[in-house]
């Protein structure tokens, strides 16, 4: 090994001890790789889950990287102690130029010790809503929902958004702390329609379409209020009672899980018409344009007086 440190220092015509330190360097990351792809073909044959497979992959990644970065120090760092004012001064030019990378690893280290999102989660930064399917050293990524399909659904795109982002914009978490969201349907009907019926109707759809998340909403809250301040009064659906220019809206307002929102907002709308459909008393309003008469319409004591025509002169 030594003939070939010498014969290879002379060729390229390099210090004998660099030479060495870039062999050294070479077998330390062959060692690394392959050491990285045996434990990960471990982890492929014994772990099934997508997910746990995921953060094993991630953190055999992370591991492999520290101990390479350590390793490869530890052979180094003699002949850095050399020149550790030029290194200092590169450093500082580095540190300028390269201040949004260096902000984005940051926010990586803060994504990790924080955990504002975590992979799996749905959330919404710098005005892109989509859930989180990596995230790496310098970028997050998002598989986009929304944007032009209704509901939060996904759109099939990716977007890679940088970590830094996180410590100049808000994030939004649909999932974390509490798996649910308030979704409404808001219903119009006109002013002649039983509107306290079809109050009652909605309600009864509400809790046919939310009963099966209530006790673990429930469950929920009391877990996570040991840790974070939220709660709520009331966790069933609800029906508001609010009066509009065309009639009387009812506002059905249900707890869903994120993802299933699109599919339980069909199932609302689907048993509001097929209900009110049945209902003789009941009628969806919409901006109409409607002539009043007081004198015959309004109510007995609230009807103008009829003012007496003027003789037709001759």
């Amino acid at each position: 090994m030594n003939d070939w440190i010498d014969y290879a220092a002379n060729w390229a015509s390099l210090p004998r001890d660099t030479v060495g330190q870039l062999v050294q360097t070479g077998l330390i990351v062959l060692l690394v790789v392959l050491t990285r792809f045996a434990v990960l073909r471990v982890v492929r044959r014994r772990v099934t889950d997508v997910k746990r497979h995921y953060y094993w992959r991630r953190a055999i990644n992370y591991a492999c990287g520290f101990f390479l970065a350590l390793l490869i120090g530890s052979v180094w760092i003699s002949g850095l102690r050399e020149s550790a004012t030029f290194l200092g001064l590169i450093t500082a030019g580095v540190a300028i130029a390269l201040q949004d990378p260096l902000a984005n690893f940051a926010a990586w280290l803060f994504i990790l010790a924080r955990r504002p999102f975590r992979v799996g989660d749905r959330i919404e930064l710098d005005g892109h809503i989509g859930d989180v399917i990596d995230i790496r050293l310098f970028q997050t990524y998002l598989m986009e929902c929304g944007h032009w399909v209704d509901a939060d659904q996904s759109t099939g795109r990716m977007i890679a958004i940088p970590n830094g982002v996180i410590f100049r914009q808000t994030c939004a978490n649909y999932t974390r702390g509490f798996e649910y969201i308030w979704d409404e349907a808001a219903v119009l009907v006109t002013f002649e329609s039983d509107w306290r019926k079809a109050k009652s109707i909605l309600l009864e759809i509400g809790d046919g379409v939310a009963q099966p998340f209530s006790a673990g909403a429930q469950d929920q809250v009391r877990q996570a209020a040991h840790k974070q301040m939220i709660f709520f009064q009331n966790l069933t659906p609800i029906v508001y009672t609010t009066v509009r220019d065309s009639g009387v809206m009812l506002t059905l307002r249900y707890l869903t899980p994120p993802r299933r929102r699109r599919g339980n907002a069909e199932k609302v709308w689907e048993a509001v018409l097929d209900a009110f459909g049945n209902e003789s008393s009941i009628d969806f309003a919409y901006p109409t344009v409607r002539y009043y008469q007081n004198q015959i319409e309004g109510k007995p004591d609230a009807r103008a007086a009829i003012q007496p025509q003027a003789p037709a002169s001759s």
